[in-house]
């Protein structure tokens, strides 16, 4: 794993994002990034590259236009085109359909905000095992959701947990904790449900954001982290939800998705995201 190779399919303003924020980590020995732009592409490889002896990063990035440069990466990323934008509906399923035809083994992470649902036909139609499927959009809410905590508190960033899909988001509010105690002691639960009803104006989140969620994501992937990382993953009946996309603490490592967590939620709460499931 320290030696990887991850393959970034759209080389747009997530893609980009993502590579670079990967490269700055040194999380793999090569970034390639492949998108039918390949000159851009090319050209974006190559301004993150220069940056390197300044960011110290070792980090290797190239470019290429052919969807079979990616089949053979230890992980695949999913992201969005310098032309076409974002991959999904018909396109996201013919490009999920030429990786799974390759034969690649390969954990596949979604990176575009629209693609949870590309997610659950990579699992149903296409018998991608949910343990290689995972999703990063939503990830870069819950950094928000912490820090307009912290600001309510006039504190440091709360530990705050999101979950669900988008756009049905649950915060668990009962559980938030910040220097030692519960946010809920601290701040009014009209200002909570004020943030709670805030999600949806913040979703999408702006590329950067997304891409800093990937490499973070995609770094635990590879080589595994000390904690659980918030993230889409496919439920198989859990929740009494199968082949759905939602966003739980997620234990990665060894190139797949080792386990998730259903977090500590109010009867409230869990009402909330098992309906939001339906």
């Amino acid at each position: 794993p320290s030696m990887s190779v991850v393959a970034i399919v759209g080389a747009g303003p997530i893609g980009a994002a993502t590579a670079q924020r990967l490269a700055c980590r040194d999380s793999g020995r090569h970034v390639r990034l492949v998108d039918a732009s390949v000159d851009a592409a090319s050209g974006k490889a190559l301004d993150i590259q220069q940056a390197g002896p300044v960011e110290n990063f070792n980090t290797r990035l190239s470019a290429a236009a052919d969807i079979l440069a990616a089949a053979a990466a230890d992980v695949i990323v999913v992201a969005d085109r310098i032309a076409e934008g974002e991959w999904r509906d018909g396109d996201g399923r013919h490009l999920v359909a030429t990786l799974a035809r390759a034969g690649t083994k390969a954990p596949i992470v979604f990176a575009g905000p629209s693609q949870f649902a590309l997610m659950e036909h990579a699992y149903a139609e296409f018998g991608v095992a949910a343990h290689r499927l995972v999703g990063t959009a939503p990830s870069a809410l819950v950094s928000a959701v912490q820090m307009l905590a912290g600001v309510e508190m006039d504190a440091a960033a709360a530990d705050v947990t999101v979950v669900g899909r988008p756009l049905s988001f649950v915060v668990g509010w009962s559980a938030a904790t910040s220097g030692g105690s519960l946010v809920s002691d601290r701040v009014p639960a009209h200002r909570l449900l004020a943030i709670s009803n805030a999600l949806p104006r913040l979703w999408p989140p702006g590329p950067d954001a997304i891409g800093a969620a990937t490499a973070r994501i995609v770094d635990a992937i590879v080589h595994g982290a000390r904690r659980h990382l918030p993230a889409l993953t496919i439920l198989e009946g859990e929740l009494g939800a199968r082949g759905k996309a939602v966003m739980l603490p997620l234990e990665l490592g060894r190139l797949r998705v080792l386990s998730h967590a259903l977090p500590s939620l109010s009867p409230q709460e869990r009402t909330e995201l098992v309906n939001g499931l339906s």
